[in-house]
């Protein structure tokens, strides 16, 4: 039931993102660089609000309603953007960042609570519901981008609203599998009056609805992001700070485990989100997309199906991970979290290596081949199925129950931090540097970080109390 509520999640999700830097740049005839800072801010509050989506679970909603709010206000942002002006534009961005952050961590917090804490299918069963979110992004730039691309924008983004709208069906009627997993904390106190005969339950619904337009117009200044997301991340280490004060010293360590490779993913997803903006931009522009070329069969390739690359290659390679990470743990040699998030980098880093040399291949008013492209992604995918899926099961093994959430939303605010950098790296292969000198200036600074990670792996095992 997990695995389809997020693969309609993805769906939609996905299908907007294809669309999105293009839309901008080709349907509301934004400049590249002001799309990509508009795509960066957008993304980054995307990541954001998960933190307060998982404070607000844990403490006082559950995950079960988190979820079927978030899939309500999701499937509205993606109708409202198929009305094509700025305004309608901006607030449905503003509309999916507020659902996305009540839905995100709550999904992946209840994967967690299906497992016990040592139970060796963690991160097998992860890496399963990790497929689910990935067939989404799959079969999204297929129907979604290319229905937007081909036929109008605005039914590319309806598409994606039916999908929200069939993730959350499937929520509601197997919801009861669940039992008592993910139910607010304390049912009753929801419901109880806190003056004026209005209930938290209704505060909590009144204070999502007003965040809406503070958001929109956040997003519609990307400037401010930039510095309103240091802040947000800066409060968020003094509260963590004052939790670990309040936690036995076996917690503490894992809280700040939970820290420290937050700022390792960030180097990961800030590279990797280039899929959705510069490269993205790059395919459509530098590569060469004809298929059987010369041939009565010639087909050019739409700019959109390119995003179906990667999740098609973590469905193919998923099952794959899944059974090698529970066969290395039966036999006692798998490697730890930090070493597999190590190599997920250092795979990343390889893939732009290759789009360097698909760089080189462009210049002089030359195209790409677009199995560079492919070779790319494929690295890519591999360095993902290190990083995310194991990072998802590390926080829920790691993080102590009454926080679980809370540091789930977390683990999302590193890649918000993470996709306005990104933002600012796509922006810079609008100016005098070029593809070719971006791309080389991340495999540098990931490779950095994963030789890094790897030599400090033994000091976070011991830190964690050896928990991964």
């Amino acid at each position: 039931m997990l695995f389809f509520t997020e693969m309609w999640e993805r769906v939609s999700y996905y299908g907007m993102r294809a669309l999105l830097v293009l839309y901008m740049v080709k349907g509301l005839q934004y400049a590249n660089s002001d799309a990509y800072s508009i795509y960066g801010a957008y993304t980054g509050l995307v990541y954001m609000t998960p933190l307060l989506g998982g404070m607000l679970a844990d403490r006082l909603i559950g995950n079960r309603r988190a979820i079927i709010a978030g899939c309500i206000l999701m499937a509205l942002g993606e109708f409202a953007l198929m009305i094509e002006t700025p305004l309608f534009f901006f607030g449905g961005l503003g509309i999916l960042i507020i659902g996305n952050g009540l839905f995100k961590p709550n999904m992946s917090t209840i994967v967690g609570k299906i497992y016990d804490v040592k139970d060796p299918r963690r991160d097998g069963a992860f890496t399963i519901f990790y497929m689910g979110i990935n067939l989404g992004a799959f079969l999204a730039p297929l129907t979604c981008g290319i229905i937007g691309e081909k036929f109008g924008w605005k039914w590319g983004f309806g598409l994606s609203g039916i999908g929200m709208l069939l993730g959350l069906i499937i929520f509601i009627i197997f919801k009861k599998h669940l039992g008592d997993k993910g139910a607010p904390p304390n049912p009753e106190a929801l419901n109880k009056p806190v003056f004026a005969g209005i209930s938290k339950n209704m505060l909590w619904i009144a204070g999502a609805v007003l965040c809406i337009p503070i958001v929109s117009l956040l997003v519609s200044q990307a400037q401010w992001i930039k510095i309103l997301i240091p802040v947000f991340g800066i409060l968020f280490i003094v509260y963590i700070t004052f939790e670990s004060f309040r936690s036995t010293k076996q917690e503490a360590g894992s809280i700040f485990t939970i820290v420290i490779l937050m700022v390792f993913s960030m180097t990961f997803w800030a590279c990797f989100e280039q899929a959705g903006s510069s490269i993205n931009i790059f395919t459509d522009t530098l590569v060469d997309k004809t298929i059987f070329k010369g041939t009565s069969m010639a087909f050019t390739v739409p700019t959109t199906v390119f995003q179906s690359i990667n999740p098609f290659f973590i469905i193919a390679l998923g099952v794959p991970f899944s059974m090698l990470w529970s066969y290395l743990g039966k036999t006692k040699l798998a490697p730890s979290s930090p070493f597999k998030m190590a190599l997920g980098i250092l795979q990343l880093a390889l893939g732009f290596l290759v789009m360097v040399y698909a760089a080189k291949a462009a210049a002089n008013g030359m195209k790409a081949s677009l199995w560079l492209i492919v070779l790319a992604y494929f690295l890519h995918t591999t360095g993902e199925l290190c990083v995310s899926p194991v990072g998802l099961s590390m926080v829920t093994k790691l993080a102590p129950v009454r926080l679980a959430a809370l540091l789930m939303g977390a683990w999302f605010l590193s890649n918000s931090f993470a996709n306005v950098i990104g933002g600012a790296i796509a922006t810079l292969t609008s100016g005098d540097a070029g593809y070719e000198s971006v791309f080389m200036l991340i495999v540098k600074v990931a490779t950095v970080v994963g030789v890094t990670l790897l030599f400090l792996t033994p000091l976070l095992k011991k830190l964690a109390g050896k928990k991964f």
